[in-house]
């Protein structure tokens, strides 16, 4: 129910500190109950020894009349107070107050102090006083200890609920206190990617679990950025080393090819080859630009320019492209306004999306281009009529070396590298690129904005 931390500790504060509540309620309900009870105790003794003073220490040799005489001009008085039965040993009743109406009080074996109910009374509590002879029974109402008891569980509820609902606030304003490191380090951790390794999580000065953890953290990420910067270091120098090679094999190729000394095959083979390394020469080029990316050193030259001049140069380079695969080429433009972007590197992004649509598309397909300025934002679109992509594979694409075989966008020839060195350029210009299924009739969509 409770997805956050901090609503989960308010909830076990509140719950504990209600149930604490609880049972101190319970424990001064017995309490209240018991002293209640015997306070009547206390006034049916007091009227007990009132009677005893009243009747005498002759009243072993009174007759009944007698007794009753005297005990009525006790009772009498107290009538709104008390009930009373005098009897003696074999249980025959020798004196009723007038407000019994004759009624005996309810007798409990072997009990002295009890509660009762009396026809026609109510509940009452019970004291049952021996004397030689006589057994005085006095009765008084406890209508008042049951109110009071009543009262007592309404107020106790009414605080139970206002207890939960203050130390719910309470609890989740704690919380919120207690947790601010951990959503400091939170934040720091959500903001520090592979492009700002060197940013680290606060760390407070006082020596506990969260500080422990703080330190923890910016210690791994220590190790992270060391580990990062090497295999930067290694991507550009092994793809810097890997090009004067490669030089030099293309070198010797082309010129075997100039002597023409070989067989057909073997000259169709040194073809393949010199395909073969202009395909990893490609391949270095794609992995120095991303690792000049990832160092930070790649500059743009952004001009503030109308897209349009620059998409209509373009446009002719693309159709040639998508016509000599035997595909259609449509163009659209809509808007103008000034947008700052690098001509040279956008112009790889749009070689790039269309170099892939291509590779989808079905023969006599069509390739849409579609430009807008509009709202702030310069959106491009461009459009396959392909198989489109697997849901799980739609963000994964713009990942690097990632690859989709057997939905068209995968030749094998491809390094993987196209859409990461696009979604590179876009981050250059603050911008962003995605991809998204064409529903109903499939292909895919591969969009990017540039914000001006």
């Amino acid at each position: 129910m409770f997805h956050s931390l901090g609503m989960r500790l308010a909830a076990w504060y509140a719950l504990a500190a209600t149930v604490t509540l609880a049972c101190l309620f319970v424990a001064g309900y017995e309490l209240l109950h018991t002293r209640l009870v015997h306070g009547l105790d206390l006034l049916n003794d007091a009227e007990a020894h009132q009677i005893k003073i009243h009747l005498g220490e002759d009243y072993a040799s009174l007759d009944l009349e007698a007794i009753d005489r005297r005990i009525r001009e006790t009772t009498e008085s107290a009538s709104a107070l008390f009930y009373v039965n005098v009897h003696n040993p074999t249980n025959n009743v020798m004196f009723f107050s007038h407000n019994l109406n004759g009624v005996a009080i309810p007798d409990v074996r072997g009990q002295h102090l009890y509660d009762a109910v009396i026809p026609g009374a109510g509940p009452v509590r019970v004291g049952e006083f021996v004397l030689d002879g006589l057994d005085i029974v006095i009765a008084t109402p406890s209508t008042q200890v049951s109110a009071a008891m009543r009262d007592y569980i309404m107020v106790c509820a009414a605080m139970l609920v206002a207890m939960l609902l203050a130390s719910l606030a309470i609890g989740y304003g704690l919380s919120r206190l207690a947790l601010r490191p951990v959503r400091s380090i939170a934040e720091t951790a959500r903001r520090i990617g592979s492009d700002n390794l060197s940013e680290r999580m606060p760390v407070a000065e006082v020596r506990d679990e969260i500080s422990d953890l703080a330190r923890l953290l910016n210690e791994m990420f220590d190790r992270l950025e060391i580990s990062f910067d090497q295999i930067r270091r290694f991507t550009a120098e092994a793809s810097h080393e890997l090009k004067t090679p490669l030089s030099l094999v293309r070198l010797h190729a082309e010129k075997l090819l100039v002597e023409g000394k070989f067989l057909p095959t073997q000259e169709e083979a040194l073809h393949i080859l010199l395909e073969e390394i202009g395909h990893l020469d490609g391949i270095i080029e794609q992995l120095l630009f991303l690792s000049r990316v990832d160092a930070k050193v790649t500059r743009l030259d952004l001009v503030a320019q109308d897209p349009t001049p620059f998409l209509r140069g373009f446009t002719p380079d693309a159709s040639v492209l998508v016509e000599h695969r035997g595909l259609r080429f449509q163009f659209a433009h809509e808007g103008n306004a000034a947008v700052r972007f690098d001509a040279k590197w956008i112009r790889q992004v749009l070689l790039n999306l269309v170099s892939n649509a291509i590779k989808a598309s079905p023969a006599q397909g069509e390739i849409r281009l579609d430009s807008k300025v509009h709202d702030g934002r310069w959106r491009v679109a461009v459009e396959d009529q392909g198989n489109g992509l697997p849901p799980s594979e739609v963000e994964r694409i713009f990942e690097r070396f990632v690859r989709v075989p057997g939905t068209g966008y995968d030749d094998g020839k491809g390094s993987g590298l196209g859409l990461s060195i696009c979604r590179s350029i876009l981050d250059l210009h603050d911008g962003r690129i995605r991809a998204e299924n064409i529903a109903p009739n499939g292909g895919l969509r591969v969009i990017f904005e540039i914000p001006f």
